[in-house]
C-alpha cells in the first residue's frame, strides 16, 4: 500500500511538473509572438533596462535572427543628444514596429479596404490636414507617449528638462508656422518638421532679424518665446517695381527657426543647363566587375541618343517635352528591357508599407504598384538593372522620431543598418557602390536622411532642392501628390474650361515657411483679381479650396517649409496653370518635361510684381499653356491599375533614364 501511494505521488508530481512546464513554455511562446523581435527575457525580467531596439525591423521573416548582433543593434549608441529617459522612449519604439499598441492603428489604405467609406473634403487645402493621420488613429486619451509605446517613466513632452533640451542637436531647429500681420489663423507649432538654418545672402531682398532662442529654457518658456512676433523689413527698395495697390514697407512677422531665403538662386534656365551638363559630367561609379546588364544599358543608351526624329505625334504635344523623340524611344526601351529587383528584407511599418493618402502618398502608391507589377519585377537579382529599397520616409519619421527631441540620428542609423544588412547578405550593392539602387521618398527630411549611406543611390525625392544636395543626372524629382481618396485617386479630376475661369490667380494655405507671409503681405485683399488667402475655413455659401482651383487661370504654388508643394500637381489635376514660386526647386520629371511650356516660374524676389508678370502673358499664350496642362495631366495621375505614361510609369522612367545615362564601361 505504501509503495502504491509513493508511486501515485511520484506520478502526480511528474504530471504537475509537466503541466507547469507546458504553461511556462506557452507563456514564453506568447511573449515571443506578442513582443517585437522575440525579445522575451528582457521583457520578463529587465524590461526597464532594455535600451537597444533589436534587429527585427530588418528581418527577412525568420524569427531566429540574432537580436544581439552588433550590426543590427539600433539607435542607442547614436542618440548622443538624449538623456536616459529619452533612451527608454527609443527602446519602447520597438513595440510600435509591430503595431501592437492598443491606442495606435495603422490605416494604410489597401485593396481589401474598398468597402470603407471615405469623406472627401473639398474645403481643405493639402497642408491643412494633420499629416500623422495618414498613418495613425489615436483615441482621445492617446498621447505622444502612447504612440511610441508604454514607458514606465511616463515620459512626455513636458518631462524634457533643461539639461535634456540643452543637449539637443542645435543644427536642427523646430519650424514654427508664422502668423502674418494680415492673417489671423492660430499659430501652429509643428514638432515633426525640423530644418537647419542657413545664412541669408547680403544681397537678398529681405532680411530676417533673428530672435535669440535660449535652448536651455523650459518647454513653457520656449513656447512663450517662440510666440513673440518678429519684424521683417525690406532692406532694398529697388527689389522690383511694386504694384501700385500693394505698396507695403514691411513683411509679416515670422518666427525663429524658419528657414531663410537661399544664399544662391538657380533660375530655371540655369537648371536646364545643369541638367544638360550632368549627362556627360556626372562622376558615375564604374562597376567593380562587369555584368551583362551593363552592356544592355550601354546599347540602350546608344539607341536613345540616336533616336529617329519625330516631328509630330497624334497623341502627344511634342512641345511638352525636352526631346520627344528621345523620350518616346527611352520609354519603349524601358518597357522592353527594364527589370527591377525588390529586396524582401525589412519589416513593416518602415519597410514594405507606405501611406496611400495625404501629401506623402507618392511613395506609398509607387511602392504598392511596383510590388504588384509582373512586367518589370524580377526574382533573379543578377538580371536586374535596378534594385529598389522599399522603405517609407514618412513611416520612418512616424515610427522612430522622438517628439521634441530635435534629433534624426536614429532614423539615419536605421537606414544605415538596413544598408549594412543587405550589403552583408548580397553582393549587388558592392558592385556599383549602390549606384544601381534607388529609393522613392516624399518626406521633407528624406534628403538629409539618405545623403550618407545612400548618397550614390538614385533618389526620387519630393524635396528636390538644388541647395540641399539634389544631383542632376542621378536624382529624380518625385511629384508630391495629395491623394484624398485611396479608393479613387482620380475623384474630382478636372476643372472649368479656360473661358469660364474668371479669377486671375489663387492661393490659399497655412503660413508655412518664410515665403508665404511675404506673398500675403503683398497680395491678400489688395486686388480683386488676386485671390490670395491664408487658410480657407468652411463657410456656407462661399467657394471651397478646390472650387477656387477649378475656377482660376493661374494657381500659385508657393513653397512652404521646403521647396516642394503638393499644389504643383494639384494645379495640373484641376487644369489650372501652375505658377511656381520656389527658388531652386527642381520640378518633377525635369529630365523629360519642358516645364516652361505649361507653367510659369516666378523668382521669390519678384513677388511684388506678380500680377504684372501674369498680365504680361498674352491671352493666346495662356490658352496654349492651359491646353498643355490638360495634356500633360496624364503623367501626374495615379490609377489603381497603372496605364501607359501615367505617374507610376513616369517615376519609373525617371529612375530608368538616370540609370541608363550613368552607365559606364568597366
Amino acid at each position: 500500500m505504501g509503495n502504491e501511494l509513493r508511486y501515485i505521488c511520484l506520478l502526480e508530481t511528474r504530471r504537475l511538473l509537466l503541466v507547469m512546464g507546458v504553461i511556462f513554455a506557452l507563456v514564453l511562446f506568447i511573449q515571443y509572438i506578442e513582443l517585437p523581435y522575440g525579445d522575451v527575457w528582457s521583457s520578463l525580467f529587465s524590461a526597464r533596462n532594455s535600451q537597444v531596439a533589436p534587429a527585427g525591423i530588418f528581418s527577412t521573416g525568420d524569427s531566429s535572427s540574432n537580436p544581439n548582433s552588433s550590426r543590427n543593434s539600433m539607435y542607442t549608441s547614436n542618440l548622443n543628444s538624449t538623456n536616459v529617459n529619452d533612451v527608454h522612449v527609443v527602446s519602447n519604439v520597438t513595440k510600435f514596429f509591430e503595431g501592437n499598441d492598443s491606442n495606435v492603428k495603422y490605416i494604410f489604405e489597401s485593396e481589401s479596404n474598398k468597402n470603407s467609406e471615405e469623406i472627401f473634403d473639398v474645403d481643405i487645402d493639402p497642408e491643412d490636414e494633420n499629416q500623422s493621420k495618414d498613418f495613425l488613429e489615436m483615441s482621445s486619451s492617446s498621447t505622444v507617449q502612447s504612440v511610441i509605446g508604454d514607458n514606465s517613466n511616463d515620459l512626455s513632452v513636458s518631462n524634457y528638462t533643461s539639461e535634456s533640451k540643452s543637449s539637443l542637436d542645435h543644427n536642427l531647429v523646430e519650424e514654427i508656422v508664422p502668423t502674418p500681420t494680415l492673417v489671423t489663423p492660430p499659430v501652429v507649432i509643428s514638432p515633426s518638421r525640423f530644418i537647419s538654418s542657413e545664412n541669408m545672402d547680403a544681397n537678398s531682398s529681405t532680411s530676417l532679424i533673428p530672435h535669440s532662442l535660449n535652448k536651455s529654457s523650459t518647454s513653457e518658456d520656449a513656447e512663450n518665446m517662440l510666440q513673440n512676433k518678429e519684424k521683417l523689413t525690406l532692406l532694398k527698395d529697388d527689389l522690383s517695381t511694386r504694384v501700385s495697390n500693394s505698396s507695403i514697407s514691411s513683411i509679416p512677422a515670422t518666427k525663429k527657426g524658419v528657414k531663410k531665403p537661399p544664399h544662391t538662386v538657380f533660375p530655371i534656365s540655369e537648371m536646364n543647363d545643369m541638367l544638360l551638363q550632368s549627362h556627360s559630367s556626372y562622376p558615375a561609379m564604374k562597376p567593380r566587375w562587369s555584368s551583362a546588364v551593363d552592356q544592355e544599358l550601354l546599347n540602350v543608351k546608344s539607341l536613345i541618343e540616336n533616336a529617329p526624329i519625330i516631328p509630330k505625334d497624334d497623341k502627344f504635344d511634342i512641345n511638352l517635352y525636352r526631346n520627344f523623340s528621345a523620350f518616346k524611344r527611352s520609354y519603349e526601351l524601358m518597357e522592353q528591357t527594364l527589370k527591377v529587383y525588390i529586396y524582401s528584407e525589412g519589416k513593416r511599418p518602415i519597410f514594405h508599407q507606405a501611406p496611400l493618402k495625404g501629401i506623402y502618398a507618392s511613395e506609398g502608391w509607387f511602392m504598392k504598384l511596383v510590388k504588384a507589377n509582373k512586367h518589370f519585377i524580377t526574382k533573379k537579382p543578377r538580371e536586374a538593372h535596378l534594385f529598389y529599397l522599399p522603405f517609407s520616409s514618412r513611416a520612418l519619421e512616424v515610427t522612430l522620431y522622438v517628439p521634441n527631441s530635435h534629433n534624426r540620428t536614429n532614423m539615419v542609423q536605421c537606414l544605415s543598418n538596413y544598408v549594412d544588412m543587405i550589403t552583408t547578405k548580397y553582393r549587388f550593392w558592392n558592385r556599383t557602390g549602390g549606384a544601381d539602387h534607388f529609393l522613392v521618398a516624399c518626406h521633407d527630411w528624406a534628403p538629409a536622411e539618405t545623403k550618407e549611406r545612400m548618397a550614390n543611390c538614385i533618389r526620387a525625392l519630393c524635396n528636390a532642392d538644388v541647395k540641399e544636395g539634389f544631383k542632376f543626372g542621378k536624382d529624380a524629382s518625385l511629384p508630391e501628390t495629395f491623394v484624398r481618396s485611396a479608393q479613387n485617386p482620380l475623384r474630382e479630376l478636372g476643372g472649368k474650361p479656360a473661358s469660364q475661369r474668371r479669377i486671375l490667380a489663387f492661393f490659399a494655405g497655412n503660413m508655412h515657411g518664410y515665403l508665404r507671409p511675404i506673398l500675403l503681405n503683398y497680395w491678400e485683399n489688395k486686388d480683386p483679381d488676386m485671390k490670395i488667402f491664408g487658410r480657407i475655413r468652411k463657410v456656407k455659401g462661399q467657394m471651397s479650396y478646390v472650387q477656387y482651383m477649378k475656377s482660376s487661370k493661374y494657381c500659385i504654388c508657393a513653397k512652404g517649409f521646403e521647396v516642394n508643394s503638393p499644389r504643383v500637381v494639384e494645379a495640373i489635376f484641376y487644369e489650372c496653370v501652375p505658377v511656381i514660386i520656389s527658388d531652386n526647386f527642381v520640378p518633377p520629371f525635369f529630365e523629360t518635361l519642358n516645364w516652361e511650356s505649361f507653367a510659369v516660374f516666378v523668382l521669390e524676389k519678384d513677388i511684388p510684381n506678380l500680377k504684372n508678370i501674369l498680365l504680361s502673358i498674352s491671352k493666346n499664350r495662356y490658352l496654349k499653356m492651359q491646353q498643355r496642362v490638360k495634356q500633360v495631366q496624364q503623367h501626374f495621375l495615379w490609377h489603381t491599375r497603372p496605364v501607359k505614361h501615367d505617374i507610376f510609369h513616369m517615376i519609373l522612367h525617371s529612375v530608368w533614364h538616370n540609370r541608363v545615362f550613368q552607365t559606364r564601361r568597366r
